[in-house]
């Protein structure tokens, strides 16, 4: 069973790509405040207990490549990924909250890996910053 992971009750092997925006697409998501945004990712994604394959952060998006159990699920955890660093960002950076109302946009685009192989949008997500 190379490749899945379980639970009590479900195997699974459920890898997402995912991608958000901050407010107005503005490219606050530099410097220090890309950084933290990259620690707190991956430790949300830990406390949730999914695992983030794959993560770059642009100045104005962030695309991750991520297994998650599928009773937790997706949207679940992407809202709460996107609520913990929204609130922690904020409060660390002055800047972010005089520039936006709230730092990410409510959407967020979610595709499943499975039509190519996992080592082309992993290749894909990694090589965002060089587009």
């Amino acid at each position: 069973m190379l490749g899945y992971k379980s639970n009590n009750h479900v195997v699974y092997s459920n890898k997402y790509h995912v991608v958000w925006c901050p407010k107005y697409r503005r490219k606050v998501l530099v410097a220090k405040v890309a950084k933290r945004l990259l620690e707190l990712i991956y430790k949300a994604a830990s406390r949730y207990r999914a695992e983030v394959i794959a993560l770059e952060v642009l100045p104005d998006q962030v695309h991750l490549l991520v297994e998650v159990d599928p009773q937790f699920g997706i949207h679940r955890l992407i809202k709460r990924i996107k609520g913990l660093t929204s609130h922690d960002l904020r409060k660390e950076f002055a800047s972010l909250r005089t520039r936006l109302p709230s730092l990410w946009t409510n959407s967020y685009f979610c595709s499943t890996v499975g039509g190519a192989p996992l080592e082309v949008i992993q290749q894909y997500v990694q090589n965002q910053k060089k587009v």
